[in-house]
């Protein structure tokens, strides 16, 4: 039982610190490229608005992959894209679904809209916008949770804390193996040797006894 413990033990602090590592990828990878973290072609990212319900909805979490060949865009894929935001004139991450594919000049641009939108986006798509294809992965709700991993709290209580509880525990672990090492190794040989002397000490420790006891009560009776 307390072997099978252990190993579960171990088992998830080591799913911990992986986990831990992941996301301390995915923030500083996405802090380094405009909040977009990018592993092995897949790219987590954080819905910011309602304009996808109910396909998706604000700070759920999207896997989105990159595109290989933009060829393979059709009507009814949903891309993610740097687009302007109209208000602020910043550059911001966009993801809507094709409604149209345009060819002029053999160029290719895409018509882009939000489900829950009635019109369609101000500027057309082109291969340079885009990010990537959405995989039809989303985790509710998770993208807050990326958000508050982004902050200097979020990081230090779920990346650094369990990192550092890890690293105690196995620091742990090396000096409990050194101690064993150590310890002398002692054979079933000498097990039985040991309860032997043992039983034997016993035995002479109530002989003896038992012959004080004798004497006492010879001097007793004598007087």
């Amino acid at each position: 039982m307390k072997k099978t413990l252990k190993i579960g033990f171990n088992v998830i602090a080591w799913i911990v610190l992986v986990l831990a590592l992941i996301v301390t990828i995915l923030v500083f990878s996405s802090d380094r490229n405009n909040g977009v973290a990018n592993i092995f072609g897949y790219i987590p990212l954080t819905v910011e608005s309602d304009s996808m319900k109910p396909t998706f909805k604000k700070d759920d979490l999207i896997i989105v992959k990159e595109i290989d060949d933009i060829n393979s865009l059709k009507k009814g894929d949903v891309i993610t894209f740097w687009t302007i935001d109209i208000v602020e004139g910043q550059k911001v991450k966009n993801t809507h679904r094709i409604v149209e594919v345009v060819e002029e000049n053999g160029t290719k641009s895409f018509v882009t809209r939000g489900d829950a939108n009635d019109a369609n986006d101000s500027y057309n798509v082109y291969a340079s916008d885009i990010i990537g294809q959405w995989t039809n992965a989303k985790l509710g709700g998770f993208g807050k949770v990326m958000s508050f991993l982004r902050t200097k709290t979020g990081f230090f209580i779920c990346i650094l804390i369990p990192i550092a509880l890890f690293f105690l525990f196995e620091l742990y672990k090396l000096i409990v193996t050194i101690v064993e090492i150590k310890r002398p190794v002692i054979t079933e040989s000498d097990e039985e040797e040991i309860k032997r002397r043992a039983v034997e000490e016993y035995l002479a420790e109530q002989k003896k006894k038992e012959e004080e006891n004798s004497q006492q009560n010879d001097t007793e009776n004598k007087d």
